[in-house]
């Protein structure tokens, strides 16, 4: 009798074994397709996809303001590249329109985007942006109008972050 319980104990003990085998794997693997480091950008336009390293965008940024982040609650040094001309150095033109993906799979498409008040961030503070600091890129307002109420978030529901790829819409 004892034998028979040690050896249903035994497959019992085996079968638990290969089920959190099979679990710890599967989480491995899913560990592995997260992008640890989000090191490009994607402009695409029509048929035609260009990636842009990061660190090559982060070399091209000229500008640095300070900003009040409402997120944060605090003012922020800010450093990036004047949005509009970045859409004229990629696309001769700029867009009617624009259709961005996160890097969280968020999407969303936007028009008005010939004004030279965004800002794409690459850098916050001195510090790269990356995933964790909603980077590695990040379209803020250079400036805020008079009627803005910064103790109010809905205010600033236009900043997008995390940016992956920016398609053009014509």
């Amino acid at each position: 009798m004892n034998a028979v319980i040690s050896i249903v104990a035994i497959r019992c003990c085996a079968s638990h074994y290969l089920k959190a085998g099979v679990a710890c794997v599967l989480l491995l693997l899913s560990w592995l397709s997260m992008p640890v480091y989000a090191q490009a950008l994607s402009v695409i336009n029509g048929e035609k996809t260009t990636t842009l390293s990061i660190n090559e965008l982060r070399q091209q940024s000229t500008i640095t303001l300070s900003v009040f982040d409402p997120f944060q609650g605090r003012e922020v040094d800010m450093h990036g590249l004047e949005f509009r001309r970045f859409l004229i150095n990629q696309f001769g033109e700029v867009p009617p329109a624009l259709h961005f993906t996160a890097w969280d799979d968020y999407e969303v498409t936007l028009s008005g985007w010939n004004d030279p008040k965004w800002l794409m961030v690459t850098e916050e503070d001195g510090v790269p942006l990356t995933l964790r600091s909603r980077g590695p890129l990040r379209l803020v307002e250079q400036a805020y109008d008079e009627q803005r109420d910064i103790e109010n978030l809905r205010e600033f529901n236009d900043w997008i972050w995390m940016i992956r790829s920016i398609e053009a819409r014509w």
